[in-house]
């Protein structure tokens, strides 16, 4: 049996073939983008661009699936090609440790692509992502905000038109309406208003010169990972045909 053979079980031949030909990109390899390139690669995707600046750090271990002690301060991009390889060898699989913005965009976007996921927690390089590959024509899958939520019965997956509740998803809106994009991007958003203690933690810094440190917020695996792994499902459903949707 070969490692594939439950999913042409319950998809077909021809939706393997497709998935096995389809070329995806991941920008953000953190608490959602990790759960969504561990789905991809089970599912047989033949083509992976992954796609983060950043390094495994101690205050990933709570929420993202890179983070192990054997990978701490290791690139996640290349933390992440190792896993995947690891699952299915016969994915072709390229990481880039960079940083999305006007300059680096169409070059990290370049084509052929079917679908790209974006799952970047920084607003000015998710918005620069989103508005490029659609002017491209190219499927984007979104995530927005999914740390500081606990319930995932309120998570959606919907298009940037319809989100509601999330900050981030209403910032986002926002931005890309004036960049003139107002509909066509699918989001896995929560409808469950952010909560978080408030408890001073200090930002850390980047190892990189661009963007700037963060304060970390709370957030859970369980919920974090159910948006990386809807993210997943939106980009197969935009590949190949689910009956089960009728």
């Amino acid at each position: 049996m070969n490692r594939f053979c439950r999913i042409e079980q319950l998809l077909g031949r021809v939706a393997l073939k497709k998935l096995q030909a389809a070329r995806v990109a991941v920008f953000g390899l953190g608490a959602v983008g990790s759960y969504a390139v561990e789905s991809l690669a089970r599912a047989g995707i033949g083509y992976l661009r992954l796609v983060d600046c950043d390094v495994v750090r101690p205050s990933n271990f709570n929420r993202q699936l890179y983070a192990l002690e054997s990978t701490l301060n290791r690139p996640k991009a290349e933390v992440a090609r190792a896993r995947v390889l690891d699952i299915n060898p016969a994915c072709t699989v390229e990481a880039r440790q960079a940083f999305v913005d006007g300059s680096t965009v169409q070059a990290l976007l370049a084509q052929p692509l079917d679908v790209v996921v974006d799952a970047i927690d920084s607003v000015a390089p998710k918005v620069t992502l989103i508005a490029t590959a659609v002017r491209a024509g190219l499927k984007v899958v979104a995530s927005m905000g999914a740390a500081t939520r606990l319930d995932p019965s309120k998570i959606r997956v919907g298009d940037i038109a319809e989100t509601a509740v999330c900050p981030l998803a209403k910032l986002v809106r926002k931005r890309l309406k004036a960049a003139g994009v107002e509909r066509g991007v699918r989001c896995i958003y929560s409808i469950e208003s952010p909560r978080n203690k408030t408890t001073p933690i200090v930002a850390e810094q980047a190892p990189f010169t661009k963007g700037r440190p963060r304060k970390p917020i709370g957030s859970l695996s369980y919920a974090t990972g159910m948006f990386g792994l809807l993210a997943a499902y939106a980009t197969i459903k935009m590949i190949v045909p689910l009956d089960s949707e009728g």
